[in-house]
Order: C-alpha cells, then sequence, then structure tokens
C-alpha cells in the first residue's frame, strides 16, 4: 500500500492561542470549523478537548459518504494536534505556529492517507488531492473568520 499527502498552511490573523483552542475543542470549536458539506455529524465519544478526545464523523465526497472514527493526541500540547484514524488509513497533523508579533499565526493541517497500489491508487490520488486542498482551504478560512471574531471581542472596549 502506498501513501500519499496534502498539505495546506495560511496565515491567520489571530493569535496563535486562539486558533488552536478553536481546532482542539471538539464540542463547539472544531465543529465551526469544517466545512459542513464535506464533514457532518461529528460526535465526541470520549474528552471533548485535545488529547484522549475519541471522535466519530460522516465524510461526504465523490457521491458517497463514509463514517470516520478518530483517536486524538498532542504531541506538543497548544501547538500540535493529530488525529489518528485507528486502522492509520489517515492521519491529519494540525499545527499552530505562532508569529513574532503575537497577533497572527500560521495554522497548517497535513494529511496522509494510505492508498492502494498502481492505477487505481493514481486515479485515487489524482482526484482526492486537489478535492482536499480545496477543502483544507476552506477549513482555514473558515478558521481565521471565527479566531478573528473572537480575537476582538477579547481585546475589545469590554476586555479593558
Amino acid at each position: 500500500m502506498s501513501t500519499y499527502r496534502v498539505t495546506v498552511t495560511r496565515r491567520v490573523a489571530a493569535p496563535a492561542r486562539i486558533a488552536y483552542d478553536l481546532i482542539a475543542d471538539y464540542r463547539t470549536g472544531h465543529t465551526q470549523i469544517v466545512p459542513p458539506k464535506v464533514f457532518q455529524n461529528l460526535h465526541v465519544e470520549e474528552g471533548g478537548y485535545g488529547a484522549g478526545t475519541k471522535i466519530t464523523f460522516d465524510v461526504r465526497a465523490f457521491g458517497s459518504t463514509t463514517n470516520i472514527r478518530a483517536d486524538i493526541t498532542e504531541p506538543t500540547p497548544g501547538r500540535v494536534l493529530v488525529e489518528t484514524e485507528p486502522d492509520q488509513k489517515v492521519v491529519t497533523t494540525f499545527s499552530v505556529e505562532p508569529i513574532a508579533d503575537g497577533s497572527t499565526c500560521d495554522v497548517t493541517i497535513d494529511s496522509v492517507f494510505k492508498s492502494r497500489d498502481g492505477v487505481l491508487g493514481k486515479i485515487e490520488q489524482s482526484l482526492a488531492k486537489p478535492f482536499l486542498r480545496r477543502v483544507y482551504k476552506d477549513e482555514l478560512q473558515r478558521l481565521e473568520t471565527i479566531a478573528k471574531q473572537m480575537s476582538s471581542r477579547a481585546s475589545g472596549p469590554a476586555a479593558a
């Protein structure tokens, strides 16, 4: 079995802590940033924030729906969060790197997929890679929109 990778990074106009909290909060934050046409029915089975969380969700793509189960780890708490399927067909890493000014950060979604070998695997990859890049760009745009709103509320007049 071969593998392929899809990686998208975006500079987010919000502090790293706010961006990371949205990603790690599977009860509220994460459900707001995933594109709802693709990721549906996210259910927290255990935990809810960061390491130790167990989730299930549906992925709608190419005319079919697949139910996914994932376990969440935090190799670097506050910076790196990993979703791993028990059979490790997909491992997705979310990385949040603060920028020196503190008001922005770089967020990366990086997924490694197991794929069939041969021609079917090549076809799968040729369809999946551009589709997933669009999905991840949408997810990062959603993350930035919500993180900016949260950041402006936190630094607004009421916070003073």
